[in-house]
């Protein structure tokens, strides 16, 4: 296998494969070699319900500002594109196979539920399907109750 000069070299692991390895490549960027068997990209996998339905394939995630995956979109519905719609699901709600390949997801969620959600739009507020998580508004610490202790 050749490389092109624009590649930079990675300092291949040693030892067990398990662990990923810190490496430096020949223009001293630190990097890490993480063993191809252990992380797959998943951007269009299928997408099957607990019982097997085909729902979609994974098209787009979604991260909050801090880079923590917050939803993954699906594809959902339709034939050949036409008649399909965007579906943002959480992430908790999906699961990932045990195998060593991830030939799909499962959404642990009915293509029902996923039919009646709104689609996901590109600079629209954000509907999540399967979310657990509520956003609570702000305590307001600027008044006081009369039941609170008096301040020492």
């Amino acid at each position: 296998m050749t490389q092109s000069a624009d590649q930079p070299t990675v300092a291949a692991p040693t030892g067990d494969i398990e662990q990923e390895a810190p490496a430096i490549t020949e223009d001293g960027t630190p990097a890490t070699v993480i063993d191809d068997r252990e992380v797959e990209g998943i951007l269009g996998n299928s997408v099957r319900s607990n019982a097997g339905e085909d729902m979609g394939q994974i098209i787009d995630v979604i991260v909050k500002r801090d880079g923590q995956v917050r939803a993954a979109v699906i594809d959902f519905g339709g034939f050949l594109g036409v008649g399909s719609r965007k579906i943002a699901v959480d992430w908790s709600a999906l699961s990932f196979p045990a195998s060593s390949v991830i030939d799909h997801v499962v959404l642990n969620l009915t293509p029902d539920q996923v039919r009646l959600a709104p689609e996901y739009r590109p600079g629209e507020p954000l509907v999540v399907l399967g979310a657990a998580e509520t956003v609570q508004p702000k305590p307001d610490h600027s008044t006081k109750s009369e039941n609170s202790p008096p301040e020492k």
